[in-house]
């Protein structure tokens, strides 16, 4: 979500990037521009979540409407076989229907996995040397930083209704994902 942005942040403008190349060569397209998965909690903070009930993140109390990839997948299916000419050349900005603070997903994750589970906003220095130390490219790591620093700063919670206009249903709640990946987060 805001590939289109000006100036936009690195992750947006590498998207945006890609869009006009596939803009450019003619064929028909329908962009689906997310905000932050749901699913990051799995993959991304599952293992910290799963042994030591906490995840860390430098994005203080910024919230964001985190989407659900079940819903994006929804999207697509309903834009590949539903009425296709009515979404060719357009983009769409996909998000939940609620926006949260880390804080308060960390409530949501302790209610429905039965466990206490904290969020710890940690220092710009020690997410980029942990990041580091992880492999990750310096690139990278500064796309992370100026994505926590867009959420820290407020600018993360932008919802749309897209998911309902094009499925007919509304997006998963941050509380039913977490009750159908209980589980794997305990």
């Amino acid at each position: 979500m805001g590939a289109d942005a000006e100036p936009g942040i690195i992750i947006g403008r590498l998207h945006r990037q890609e869009e006009k190349i596939i803009e450019e060569s003619g064929i028909p397209y329908t962009f689906l521009r997310p905000t932050a998965f749901i699913q990051n909690f799995l993959n991304i903070f599952g293992q910290t979540i799963k042994n030591q009930n906490t995840f860390y993140l430098p994005a203080g109390d910024g919230k964001v409407s985190f989407v659900d990839v079940r819903d994006i997948a929804a999207v697509a299916v309903n834009v590949l076989t539903k009425n296709r000419s009515q979404h060719e050349n357009k983009a769409y900005d996909i998000t939940g229907r609620e926006t949260l603070s880390f804080s308060q997903a960390a409530e949501i994750l302790s209610k429905e996995i039965g466990k206490r589970v904290s969020y710890i906003d940690i220092p710009e220095e020690d997410a980029r040397r942990g990041m580091k130390e992880m492999g990750m490219e310096n690139w990278f790591i500064d796309a992370m930083m100026e994505f926590n620093n867009i959420i820290r700063a407020g600018h993360g919670p932008q919802m749309t209704t897209v998911v309902e206009q094009i499925t007919g249903r509304k997006p998963i709640l941050f509380g039913q994902f977490a009750k159908d990946h209980a589980e794997a987060l305990r």
